[in-house]
């Protein structure tokens, strides 16, 4: 029966640093996917999203974790990957599959999801939340997922390396980052915590889309830039710059689609500079989208922006200037 899942668990979230140094500290890559908390008992499965959405018509790869778990009621938190040629978490192929909610057979051929299990919060009628971490990761590896389904992994947890030399490994090997766990940390459902500290190869950061300029060129009868913001920690909408390249004809022609119906008179920021207001169509800051760019300007603009794709999975109002 639905009932006997057990209930969803906000997920944990990371702070941004540098790698800490020093003992008592344990070493994850950092993958680039959707955050997913997935609860299991006995035949069925249920997936949410980061900011609660359910998540589970869309990817029925993971209708294989009640064979793997042999019906037994877990808690797992992980991260949903699609994989390039060479293996490595591809967030831009994954675009493919994350606002689709009934996937077609050859789509979920094309784009296979995995999913990287990297902590057990719940196992049976126990509770894990409140364990240290290097407890619950032996509870996890007791599960043998990856043993059962190809499609479920879980990754390693590294401490016999620096956080600066996990850093160069996933430098060689093309990943997005590490995150630094405290061993001994609790599990802290739903918080931004200390005891875990992410750091990125390539930064990125969330954006609300405030506004769009038309593009030029063959892009004349289409979209050109989009103008981005993020709220300030009064709450107001600051603009924080703009971005015209990442995107594909698929992307743009998606983008407008989803633009035009939330068309708006008026900015919706703060303030944007005369030279980027000039010609913009404006609309309600509803959409969240991801960025990966170069570092911050002294005046809080994103310097060499350049767009990753939407985040269906976050939420409007989480979307701050760091």
């Amino acid at each position: 029966m639905t009932g006997s899942l057990p209930a969803p668990i906000a997920p944990m979230l990371a702070t941004t640093g540098t790698p800490p140094a020093g003992p008592g500290w344990a070493f994850e890559f950092k993958w680039d996917g959707v955050r997913a908390v997935v609860g299991v008992a006995g035949d069925e499965w249920r997936a949410t999203s980061r900011n609660g959405n359910d998540l589970t018509g869309g990817y029925p790869e993971l209708a294989v974790l009640p064979d793997a778990l042999d019906g037994r009621r877990v808690v797992l938190d992980g991260e949903l990957v699609a994989l390039d040629d060479g293996g490595r978490p591809d967030f831009g192929l994954l675009q493919h599959r994350m606002h689709v909610r009934g996937p077609a057979p050859d789509l979920v051929a094309q784009v296979p999801v995995f999913f990287y299990v990297f902590d057990l919060l719940v196992v049976d009628d126990e509770s894990l939340v409140a364990q240290p971490y290097v407890d619950r990761r032996d509870r996890l590896l007791e599960l043998g997922l990856q043993d059962h389904a190809p499609r479920l992994q879980v990754p390693p947890s590294v401490d016999g390396l620096t956080g600066a030399e996990l850093m160069g490994v996933a430098r060689q090997h093309g990943l997005e980052g590490i995150v630094a766990k405290r061993r001994a940390a609790r599990y802290e459902p739903g918080r931004r915590s200390p005891a875990w500290v992410k750091t990125a190869l390539v930064q990125t950061q969330e954006v609300l889309i405030g506004g769009w300029r038309q593009g030029k060129g063959r892009r004349a009868n289409g979209l050109g830039a989009l103008l981005l913001g993020a709220y300030d920690g009064e709450g107001v909408l600051q603009y924080i710059g703009d971005v015209g390249t990442g995107f594909t004809d698929r992307m743009l022609d998606d983008l407008l689609r989803a633009l035009v119906p939330l068309g708006r008179a008026t900015s919706p920021f703060a303030e944007v500079p005369r030279e980027y207001a000039r010609g913009a169509q404006w609309v309600e800051p509803g959409l969240v989208g991801e960025v990966e760019f170069r570092r911050w300007t002294h005046d809080r603009r994103l310097r060499h922006a350049a767009w990753r794709g939407l985040r269906a999975d976050k939420d409007p109002g989480d979307v701050r200037v760091p």
